[in-house]
This record gives structure tokens, C-alpha cells and sequence, in this order.
């Protein structure tokens, strides 16, 4: 996503959209937005990016309230995982970047899904309006993104 409004603006209509339009809102259900934890930490090189991923954190809690109480709005932010698209932060030193991961390793897909499949399960149905970090205890450690 871009930091830029029609971003926020089409995420906005597709979520506010559904839910009305296919009677989410109606029937209930969830969200389950993508952040990152450069919405939360800077990072430095990608500061745009983290900026939209800021918005999107806002914006999950303003819809979290918007849409209550039948549809809920969650959101993970993951920080590097094992990804082409992320690859150009790790690539040619990926144990020297895991080593600065508490758990000692980056991200997998896998620990995102389990993630959002948490999030939309029913074992979440009192959770909405937040950001789920997923890190491997990095931002705990203070250092950038």
C-alpha cells in the first residue's frame, strides 16, 4: 500500500463496502488487515512505507469501532519474514539479521497465517481494534525495524 489517500480511501470503501454491501455487517464477521512493524518502529530506507502501515493500524481501530459491534477488525504486523518481497533486507546476510531477531530467525509465512487464522477464528471473538505483532521479539529489544 501506498502513503497515499486514495490507498487509505480504497481500503476504507473495500472493508466499509463489504460489510454493507454483502451484508457483513448484517450477518457479522472480520477483518483481518496486514500492517507491518514498521508502522511502529522506524525503518530506516523505508519510511514511506511505514508511514502507510501507521494508517493502517489507525485505520483498523477507527473501523474496529465503526463496524462493532457485529463485524470485527483486527489487523498483524509482522517484521521481516521469508519472503521474495522482502528478501532485499536479508538477502546475502540472513543469519546476520536473524541474529538480531530474540528467537533467533525471521519470519515464515506460516507464523503470519497462523496468525490471521487465529484472528478470524472464534477463539478471537472478544478481540478487535488491535494490531498483533509478530516479531520474534525484535521491537523488544529497541532496535530499528
Amino acid at each position: 500500500m501506498n502513503a497515499n489517500s486514495s490507498s487509505l480511501a480504497g481500503r476504507v470503501a473495500i472493508v466499509t463496502g463489504a460489510s454493507r454491501g454483502i451484508g457483513l455487517a448484517a450477518r457479522g464477521g472480520c477483518v483481518v488487515d496486514v500492517s507491518s512493524i514498521a508502522g511502529r518502529t522506524p525503518s530506516p530506507g523505508i519510511a514511506f512505507y511505514g508511514v502507510s502501515k501507521a494508517a493502517v493500524d489507525h485505520l483498523t481501530a477507527g473501523l474496529a469501532v465503526e463496524l462493532a459491534p457485529t463485524v470485527r477488525v483486527n489487523a498483524v504486523a509482522p517484521a521481516v519474514v521469508r519472503t521474495r518481497f522482502a528478501a532485499a533486507l536479508y538477502a546475502d546476510r540472513e543469519d546476520e539479521v536473524a541474529g538480531a531477531y530474540p528467537l533467533g530467525r525471521l519470519g515464515e509465512p506460516a507464523d503470519v497465517a497462523a496468525a490471521v487464522a487465529f484472528l478470524a477464528s472464534d477463539q478471537a471473538a472478544w478481540i478487535t481494534g488491535q494490531t498483533l505483532v509478530l516479531d520474534g521479539g525484535l521491537t523488544l529489544t529497541g532496535r530499528p525495524a
